[in-house]
């Protein structure tokens, strides 16, 4: 069998473009290649997690820091346990800062969001290790909460005006 060389070129083509699928496939999902950055977990307790993911992106002001990198439910106090692991290079976050669970776009994937807290050595504050608690949390705003509080606060306020109209 010969072999031209525009079906050669074709071939190279072809699997060059299914390279580039790959590739792109996993940067849209978030996944890497290189999974061998250095990372410390921190731990948030929150009351709602939502529809929060593993490997869901850990940012400050939109930045990627870190992920996502279990979640558990605290068997004492029942409620969710996040583990998050942050890249080291961000090892100076203050103690005092605070993890809230965001949603990216109306009905977008869901993420963490850290708001740097102040440091201050003589208030006692410090650099989040390896291992601790971020204390100061905002749970996930749950769409479906939202509107049964809307729906519900119409129609108590409908049945009052229409209590009102009678009298």
């Amino acid at each position: 069998m010969k072999f031209s060389k525009i079906e050669f070129g074709v071939g190279i083509f072809m699997v060059l473009g299914i390279v580039a699928a790959v590739v792109m496939s996993l940067k849209v999902a978030g996944l890497v290649l290189d999974a061998s950055s250095d990372t410390y977990t921190v731990h948030a307790k929150f009351d709602n997690i939502g529809s929060l993911k593993l490997r869901a992106p850990v940012r400050i002001g939109g930045v990627a820091i870190g992920r996502v990198e279990n979640i558990s439910l605290d068997p004492t106090d029942l409620v969710p346990v996040v583990d998050l692991a942050i890249e080291s290079r961000y090892s100076d976050l203050s103690s005092e800062s605070k993890a809230s669970i965001l949603t990216a776009g109306i009905i977008g994937e869901q993420y963490i969001s850290i708001t740097p807290g102040f440091y201050d050595e003589e208030m006692g504050s410090t650099y989040l290790k390896d291992g601790d608690y971020i204390y100061d949390t905002g749970s996930a705003i749950v769409l479906e909460d939202l509107i049964s509080k809307f729906l519900y606060s119409s129609s108590v306020g409908d049945a009052a005006n229409a209590a009102e109209a009678q009298q």
